[in-house]
């Protein structure tokens, strides 16, 4: 497969499902910051279908705790703009769509702060577990600039690199930068 350009967000989508359909897992995600413009661009790609579960858009915090499971202890200790809160939204994701990985997206859009975070806090976590069986886990906080709309296709760009630099194997155009990702 060619090199994706790190701030497409549709060849990195396409680069995406086309692993996980190669190594026959299954995606999912729990979007609240990008309000299921992540899985609008994973879903574009044909044949996503056989790669991706769903998605739940957990904007409320009370939907991050009923849907997702997201510990009352998480949003009141850390809050929704958290790494601790994009990690459980991750792992709810997993276990609520049955997928083998799962990102998640939380953070301030804008354009106003929130629970006391600046516009462009970012939080993703991504959750699998590989052919061995075995958890793997990664997160990355970002800081990004730019609007609300620009801010969140950021975010979703992000997501994918996270998510692809998970995956076993990942190749060197994933691993070099994130050029168009601050």
């Amino acid at each position: 497969m060619s090199r994706p350009e790190l701030d497409d967000p549709d060849r990195l989508a396409v680069e995406l499902v086309t692993r996980c359909a190669q190594r026959g897992l299954t995606l999912g995600a729990a979007e609240s910051l990008t309000g299921g413009l992540l899985t609008e661009r994973l879903v574009r790609v044909p044949g996503a279908s056989a790669v991706v579960r769903g998605a739940v858009v957990a904007y409320a915090p009370g939907v991050k705790r009923a849907v997702l499971g997201v510990p009352e202890r998480v949003l009141q200790e850390h809050g929704t703009v958290s790494r601790a809160c994009a990690e459980a939204m991750a792992a709810g994701a997993r276990r609520v769509l049955g997928s083998d990985l799962a990102i998640a997206t939380t953070g301030v859009a804008g354009p106003d702060p929130s629970e006391g975070h600046p516009v462009g806090t970012v939080h993703l976590a991504v959750q699998m577990r590989d052919a061995d069986g075995e958890e793997v886990h990664a997160q990355r906080a970002l800081m990004l600039c730019g609007s609300r709309p620009e801010i969140r296709e950021k975010t979703v760009c992000a997501a994918l690199v996270l998510a692809l630099r998970t995956l076993p194997g990942a190749p060197p155009s994933t691993e070099a930068g994130d050029r168009g990702v601050p």
